[in-house]
């Protein structure tokens, strides 16, 4: 990986805030079941739980540097059943795809959406993966306000909000089961980002807001999750 690209930067800083993974495989965990598909897996931060947790999971990505890692770290690991790439932005992606048709069971995409040009789009591709009843989880960054130099770097398009979210879900007929903003502590360290505008997530920081997440996550028990850096909405097919 290029040490010099933001995104590969971020992963590797968040990489190593087992905290913080974990408390975001832990806010959407409840809503996983069956066949499972991960969307953007990147080098694994959060596709490891899934595999300590003896899910049938396949990862993906766009990225053949990911993809290449992806597999070295799960060689072997009987419940990662495939390692592919997969681009929800293909203008043939229901033919190239048809084989995956209705083949999962949950759907999920953690700080992907974000980064696709035509969002609608690829919710409806996801849609044609999923099986009817089957379950689409998205976690997007929140707030068009908190837009920074940083979001510029990481190459994100937008940012959300709950609504938006459940406007473009309700778009391709799913039934919103559940949605909550996610991290309110963190729109402060986003808002340090900002005013300072930072290019990059400082590993040092990254490892200090780690040992921070009880208390981040007392506050959103105290916020009940209305406000929060980011925005998990949780759909039905």
């Amino acid at each position: 990986m290029n040490p010099n690209n933001t995104e590969q930067q971020t992963l590797l800083a968040i990489s190593r805030a087992a905290k913080f993974n974990r408390w975001m495989y832990n806010a959407i965990r409840p809503y996983c079941h069956g066949r499972v598909l991960e969307v953007g897996s990147g080098i694994g931060n959060i596709s490891s739980f899934f595999v300590q947790d003896n899910f049938d999971i396949t990862l993906s990505d766009i990225n053949d540097d990911y993809i290449q890692t992806l597999n070295n770290r799960f060689a072997g690991v009987s419940n990662v059943r495939d390692v592919i790439f997969l681009d929800l932005q293909d203008h043939n992606f229901q033919n190239g795809n048809a084989p995956m048709k209705d083949s999962f069971d949950t759907v999920f995409l953690l700080n992907v959406l974000e980064h696709l040009d035509d969002d609608s789009q690829a919710l409806h591709n996801c849609k044609m993966l999923l099986r009817t009843g089957g379950t689409l989880i998205v976690l997007v960054p929140a707030y068009s306000w908190l837009y920074s130099k940083l979001d510029q770097k990481l190459r994100h398009c937008r940012r959300y909000t709950l609504a938006v979210l459940e406007s473009l879900f309700n778009k391709h007929d799913f039934t919103v089961r559940k949605q909550f903003y996610f991290n309110a502590l963190g729109i402060v360290a986003w808002s340090y980002a900002k005013i300072f505008r930072l290019s990059a997530v400082p590993g040092r920081e990254m490892g200090i807001y780690n040992n921070l997440v009880p208390l981040a996550k007392a506050i959103d028990r105290l916020l009940v999750r209305k406000i929060g850096l980011s925005a998990i909405i949780i759909g039905e097919k």
